[in-house]
C-alpha cells in the first residue's frame, strides 16, 4: 500500500483522485488546502490529517520524511495551474514522487529546470492527461498506427465544456494563474492531437475571447481546424442533453469521446502505480504549443476557420 499527500483536496478535480488513491488500495495519508470545504475525505479517508495552512502542511511532510516507514511516496497535485511548479518542487525537495494536475507548468521555460531537480532528486513527475487512456482515442490511435498511406488527415476537433459564471471569478478565469482557455481546458485537446498526428509544424490563432477560441494546427500527418469553448450556447448547436461535446472528425468519419471523460483517473494511477506514468518529456510537446498559442496574435485567415466561426468572427 503506498501512501499519499495532496495539495488542493477541495478543489474541482480532487474528488476523482481521492477515487482513484482508494479504487487503487493505496492510502490518503495528509491533505492541504486553504479552503476548508473538504467534507469529501470522509467518503475515502476520513483520518487523514487535514491542514488548512500551508506552513503546517509542510511541517507535517518534513516528520513524515524523518522515518521510511512513514514518508510518503506520492504527493497528489490539484492546486491552481500558477502554483503546481512550486508545489512540485515542494514534493522533490521531501523525496516524494508528484502526480500532478494539467497544466504540468505555464512556462516552457521551465520545464528543464525541473526536469534537472527531478533528476538530483531520484524522483519523478508524473502528469494527468487522462484522454490518452480513453478507450476511444486508444482504439483510434492504434487505427491510425496501421494507415500507411502517407496522406495527412484533415481534421476538425470541436471541445465544448460549458461553464458557470462563477469560472470567470475564480482564478480559473486569471489568464496570469490558469494560462487562459488553451492552458486550463484545452491541453487534453492538443495533448490528443500531438500524441495521435505527431509533431507541430505550424500553429495560428483565428479568434479568441475569455470563453472561446479556435484555430488551425499543421501537424506532422494532420490539418486540423479547432474549437474550443466553455460557452453552455455554443453546446446548444449540438445536443442540449449532453453536459460536454467532444468530437474529433478525421476525414469522413467522426469520433466522439464526450462520455467517460471523468472516469479515467483510476487508469492513470494504475500506469503510475505500474511505472508507466507520463512524465515531463510527455508534457512538453503541449505545454510549449498553449504557451504559443496564449501569446500569439489572432489571424483573421477564413480559409483555416473553424466552421463555428462563421457568424463569430
Amino acid at each position: 500500500m503506498k501512501r499519499f499527500g495532496m495539495i488542493g483536496v477541495a478543489g474541482y478535480v480532487a474528488p476523482r483522485h481521492l477515487r482513484a488513491i482508494k479504487e487503487t488500495g493505496n492510502t490518503l495519508i495528509v491533505c492541504f488546502d486553504p479552503h476548508d470545504s473538504v467534507g469529501i475525505i470522509d467518503q475515502y479517508f476520513p483520518h487523514a490529517d487535514y491542514f488548512q495552512s500551508y506552513e503546517r502542511f509542510e511541517r507535517s511532510l518534513s516528520k513524515l520524511s524523518l522515518l521510511p516507514e512513514t514518508k510518503l511516496d506520492y504527493l497528489t497535485i490539484c492546486s491552481p495551474n500558477y502554483l503546481h511548479d512550486s508545489h512540485i518542487r515542494l514534493a522533490l525537495n521531501y523525496g516524494i514522487d508528484a502526480i500532478c494536475e494539467k497544466p504540468l507548468l505555464l512556462f516552457p521555460g521551465n520545464l528543464d529546470v525541473l526536469q534537472e531537480q527531478e533528476s538530483k532528486s531520484g524522483k519523478k513527475v508524473y502528469t494527468v492527461m487522462q484522454l490518452r487512456n480513453h478507450p476511444s482515442i486508444i482504439s483510434l490511435k492504434e487505427k491510425l498506427s496501421r494507415d500507411n498511406s502517407g496522406k495527412k488527415k484533415k481534421v476538425i476537433l470541436t471541445y465544448i465544456t460549458p461553464r458557470g459564471n462563477w469560472y470567470h471569478y475564480s482564478w480559473k478565469g486569471e489568464k496570469e494563474k490558469s494560462g487562459g482557455l488553451a492552458a486550463n481546458i484545452g491541453i487534453h485537446l492538443f495533448d490528443l492531437l500531438i500524441w495521435l498526428f505527431g509533431t507541430v509544424k505550424y500553429s495560428e490563432i483565428n479568434f479568441s475571447s475569455n470563453t472561446k477560441m479556435a484555430g488551425y494546427l499543421e501537424l506532422e500527418n494532420a490539418e486540423v481546424s479547432w474549437f474550443l469553448s466553455i460557452d453552455k450556447n455554443d453546446l446548444l448547436k449540438e445536443d442540449v442533453q449532453k453536459k460536454s461535446f467532444r468530437i474529433l472528425k478525421i476525414d469522413n468519419e467522426v469520433y466522439e469521446f464526450s462520455e467517460g471523460f471523468a472516469d479515467l483517473h483510476t487508469k492513470v494511477y494504475e500506469e503510475i502505480l505500474a511505472g508507466r506514468g507520463m512524465g515531463i518529456d510527455d508534457a512538453r510537446p503541449s505545454i510549449e504549443l498553449v504557451y504559443n498559442i496564449r501569446t500569439a496574435q489572432a489571424i483573421k485567415n477564413r480559409e483555416n476557420f473553424h466552421s463555428y466561426l462563421r457568424g463569430i468572427e
